[in-house]
């Protein structure tokens, strides 16, 4: 079975077919890093990077671009509220976020440009638009022309006169149209000087949906496989992207692609509407492993709604993963060999990336090695078959993204190692009182433990202990 995706121009689930055999292109629509990134920001990242990690395992070498929008109104307007350079301020959350990436385990992109860096190649950009008659300059502004181009409103369904005007269009009779949109924006006296470049027309700055264009062509080329971003995107970003693309004569993207939203009573996840979740604030009471498991467990074209409920279970259910890792593992050693995903697992994966069933099959392996587990009685036959089942959720961890360390929440990798010294000396002290017949001491070892929240269990390979579940 070939890999499926639902194409949002199309409104069909097509065959992927990529440009070149063997070889995928994605550009991933990026964070403007006006401020802090919360959870709605990263499920795109993390959305595109299980496709990536999907396309990776089906043999396709993925060069995948994720930008950064680091000069916007946004941005200049939050660095002059806090007193800073507006390109300190973008750098400052441009770290965030890819602290954020990096804490939910998404793979570094390829290559990940700022649109700073690129006003050459929008230049150039919107020099052949205005050749072309799609584009036009007035008093150190360019706009695009959206009469000249027909199949405006394609992407997301609309006519054109159905349409509302441009966010910049009010009080500005200098348009054509005012559902015109900017390409490049003069530069204003309340500015900073360098937050402006020279152009053929004035100095200015990039619109919002040039940049978009520039770098992809810069690094994928006129025509490239997938083009992602969150739904809220559609229109009219990935709208007047298509648009200004094809109009300036390139194929541009040959699939879209749009994950579904992070809403909080049933509002979608906005720093505007001041109902957001900072990564940073949630990984103090999750591990990063639970989060990732929690963003990616639903299908991506669907709306996540949160609650500290909805991330509970989510931790159960990988606390159900990890325990069956950590059984298995103390019978048959660490040594898992390597081994393809399960034949249902793939097919769910090649079907638009239907995480939701390939998470069942995952489990179906999880209540396979507990089973193995229980029944366990050290024969080859035992040990060959939890070895084949160790192995498949290996491999299927390892597509999902899930092989992260399993670290304390909000804590360092250094200090889950401590813990970990502290509670083994404290179980070898209950081994002691236990092999001298002191069972109440021993028992009192084992409460002072539950006290502090760290669960023990007694196997056949001896004492594990594990935290207690939120």
């Amino acid at each position: 079975m070939s890999i499926r995706l639902y194409d949002t121009e199309t409104r069909t689930v097509r065959d992927f077919l990529p440009l070149e055999p063997g070889k995928a292109s994605i550009y991933l629509c990026g964070a403007t890093v006006q401020s802090a990134p919360h959870i709605g920001h990263l499920r795109s990242g993390l959305n595109f990077d299980i496709l990536r990690r999907w396309l990776n395992y089906r043999g396709y070498d993925v060069t995948f671009v994720r930008n950064v929008t680091d000069i916007d109104d946004k941005i200049l307007a939050k660095s002059a509220e806090a007193g800073q350079h507006w390109w300190a301020h973008a750098a400052t959350y441009e770290t965030a976020f890819r602290q954020g990436y990096e804490t939910l385990g998404c793979l570094p992109p390829t290559i990940e440009p700022r649109a700073t860096g690129h006003v050459p190649e929008m230049i150039e950009l919107m020099a052949t638009l205005i050749e072309r008659g799609h584009a036009y300059a007035v008093d150190g502004d360019v706009y695009f022309d959206v009469r000249s181009w027909p199949s405006y409103g394609e992407l997301s369904g609309q006519k054109l006169d159905n349409m509302q005007a441009a966010g910049d269009s009010v009080g500005d009779s200098r348009k054509r149209d005012p559902r015109d949109f900017a390409l490049w924006k003069a530069t204003k006296p309340d500015e900073p000087a360098d937050a402006s470049w020279a152009t053929p027309w004035g100095r200015g700055r990039p619109g919002w949906h040039l940049e978009c264009s520039a770098m992809a062509g810069k690094y994928l080329g006129d025509t490239f496989d997938i083009h992602g971003g969150g739904l809220d995107l559609t229109f009219p970003h990935h709208e007047n992207e298509i648009a200004q693309s094809k109009a300036a004569g390139r194929g541009f993207a040959r699939y879209w692609m749009h994950n579904g939203w992070v809403t909080m009573a049933g509002e979608k996840m906005s720093k505007s509407l001041g109902n957001t979740v900072l990564v940073s604030e949630m990984a103090r009471r999750w591990r990063p492993v639970e989060l990732r498991y929690y963003l990616g467990a639903a299908h991506y074209r669907s709306a996540i709604e949160y609650s500290p409920d909805a991330l509970d279970e989510a931790a159960t259910a990988w606390g159900r993963v990890d325990n069956a890792l950590a059984r298995a593992k103390e019978l048959v050693g660490d040594d898992v060999p390597d081994a393809p995903v399960p034949n249902d697992f793939a097919m769910a994966m090649d079907d638009d990336l239907a995480v939701p069933a390939a998470l069942a099959v995952l489990h179906r392996t999880v209540r396979s090695i507990n089973n193995r587990v229980d029944a366990w009685t050290n024969t080859d036959d035992d040990e060959q078959g939890l070895i084949d089942d160790l192995a498949e959720l290996a491999a299927m961890i390892d597509v999902l993204g899930l092989n992260m360390p399993s670290a304390v929440a909000g804590e360092s990798a250094a200090l889950t190692e401590t813990v970990d010294h502290l509670v083994r000396l404290a179980l070898q002290q209950r081994q002691a009182a236990r092999e001298r017949k002191d069972y109440p001491a021993s028992d009192a070892i084992r409460d002072s433990l539950a006290a502090a929240g760290v669960s023990v269990e007694d196997t056949a390979a001896g004492p594990r202990w594990k935290l207690k579940e939120h």
